[in-house]
């Protein structure tokens, strides 16, 4: 027969994992775009597209750093996409001191069937000259060495997509709770960025839309941003199309050399969440998985990092008593675990006490995700995406 402690620590499997196996491949390093040094000649041309929507408050900085770039030959192309907050005038003030390196051009309505991204991505695609296309958004900051290194990557790597990894800045108390939550389950399906590049099934297959730089061929014989026009995660569906048509993604970590702060307050966390992460997750498993799958990680985001403190609570008041052992012992794995994950993320530490508040929200993500379907709100607009999914 299980003795007591036997039993205890079978229960606690699932936590003793966390600490032991997952802490672990958080820091497995992968590929670094450092490791790659410039090219000194025969240097591609590149087509710096921005696309901006309501991104005054960044989009300085942004192109700014873009075109204090070391490399040599580049454009910058900022499509304002109807912003009203002034997004336009800081880009054409840069514009007027650029000495032609930087264009911005104001964005047409969304036509029918489009999402805003895609859109000003494709008006900006249209408009460019480069050999490669680089696509990155407004609220990110670029080492001067950035591009270069992505460049000598994308040909040393002899790829067709060279995506990167930055650094997630993280600001308020709500950021601090909730972006681990879903970076650390993002890292658990992507753990293994060399095996992006080998993918050979869509499913397989990622990219992050702050950072996209694409063979100009490539990108066109898959129909571009033109083809993905009704999907909320295109970056997904590139990168997916990408390897449906044979072409390779290569997907590097660049902590050293670009930084970006998604989103500010808990509004726009739970707007921009909500808008992608059921869509985003249905299409990265098999199609049987799909239905259940937002579903099925909320319940696990509640079981795993909730259930323990709440317990742990119940019992130190009197209801439950019996599970005080277990609750006490499966809370304190999860600190520890939320302590190294923190701290990989580049977080205080300290927040990983509050660790059941970011899990409850979200698993109300997903679930929010899931319930709304394909029906989306982002900055001002209301669209119905695509959604597409690949069934292989």
């Amino acid at each position: 027969m299980l003795t007591l402690r036997r039993m205890l620590l079978l229960t606690l499997l699932p936590w003793l994992a966390f600490v032991f196996i997952v802490a672990p491949l958080l820091y497995r390093r992968g590929a670094r775009l450092v490791a790659y040094p410039p090219a000194e000649s025969d240097a591609p041309s590149v087509s710096v597209i921005v696309p901006a929507r309501n991104e005054a408050e960044t989009v300085g900085a942004c192109l700014a750093l873009l075109m204090d770039s070391t490399y040599p030959r580049l454009e910058v192309i900022l499509v304002d996409d109807q912003s009203d907050d002034g997004t336009a005038e800081v880009a054409r003030a840069l514009a007027e001191r650029s000495g032609g390196e930087l264009r911005v051009l104001e964005g047409a309505p969304v036509p029918d069937g489009w999402l805003g991204k895609p859109w000003a991505c494709w008006q900006g695609y249209l408009a460019s000259h480069g050999e490669l296309l680089l696509f990155t958004d407004a609220d990110t900051r670029h080492d001067s060495g950035l591009l270069a290194r992505a460049v000598a990557a994308l040909e040393t790597e002899r790829a067709d997509l060279v995506s990167v990894l930055p650094r997630l800045l993280m600001r308020t108390f709500w950021e601090r709770v909730i972006m681990p939550q879903v970076m650390v389950l993002l890292w658990l399906r992507y753990r293994d960025l060399g095996r992006i590049a080998r993918a050979r099934r869509p499913r397989d297959a990622v990219a992050n839309g702050q950072y996209m730089l694409f063979r100009r061929e490539a990108y066109e014989a898959i129909g571009g941003h033109e083809a993905v026009r009704g999907e909320v995660v295109e970056d997904l569906a590139l990168a997916q199309r990408l390897v449906a048509a044979g072409r390779t993604v290569f997907l590097a970590r660049a902590e050293e050399l670009m930084e970006t702060r998604m989103y500010r307050n808990l509004a726009e966390i739970v707007e921009g969440w909500s808008k992608n992460l059921a869509i985003g997750a249905r299409a990265t498993v098999d199609p049987w998985l799909r239905p259940i799958l937002p579903w099925l990680l909320a319940a696990t985001l509640l079981a795993l990092w909730v259930a323990p403190p709440a317990a742990l609570l119940g019992a130190i008041f009197g209801l439950g008593s019996r599970l005080l052992a277990w609750a006490a012992a499966a809370t304190s794995l999860s600190i520890a675990f939320w302590l190294a994950a923190l701290k990989r993320f580049h977080a205080p530490i300290g927040y990983a006490l509050a660790y059941p508040i970011g899990a409850l929200l979200a698993a109300g993500l997903f679930a929010r995700s899931a319930a709304r379907g394909r029906r989306i709100t982002w900055k001002g607009r209301a669209y119905t995406t695509a959604g597409t999914v690949w069934t292989t």
